[in-house]
């Protein structure tokens, strides 16, 4: 992402993992949450469940493993997967800024000249 996008983290709390999976909104969430039938594609940024190893919502995200999710879930099919986590996980809203960081090392007086 670039420039100050905000993101958009459903976080689910399991037993031995925490799992998270990006949204489009916090409002298509909540809209999906009162009216199942919109589509599931118009509220989550793909269909990939992320794994923090117990690092809340932050951290390094791995997909989740088949095990972990059968484990989680009893099953990992990513659809029942994604679903179980909307309804029951918590919604995480961040601003993301894109551009942190050192762009040009030589400008400036970090460097001899």
């Amino acid at each position: 992402m670039r420039g100050n996008a905000s993101q958009i983290k459903v976080h689910y709390k399991g037993k031995d993992e925490d799992f998270v999976v990006f949204a489009d909104s916090a409002k298509a969430v909540k809209d999906w949450k009162a009216d199942k039938s919109i589509p599931i594609a118009q509220v989550v940024s793909g269909y990939k469940v992320f794994v923090t190893h117990k690092h809340g919502n932050q951290g390094i995200m791995d997909s989740a493993s088949n095990s972990a999710l059968d484990n989680e879930f009893g099953t990992h099919r990513d659809d029942d997967v994604v679903v179980q986590i909307l309804e029951k996980g918590t919604i995480i809203e961040s601003e993301e800024h894109g551009r942190n960081g050192v762009t040009n090392i030589t400008m400036g007086g970090s460097v001899n000249h």
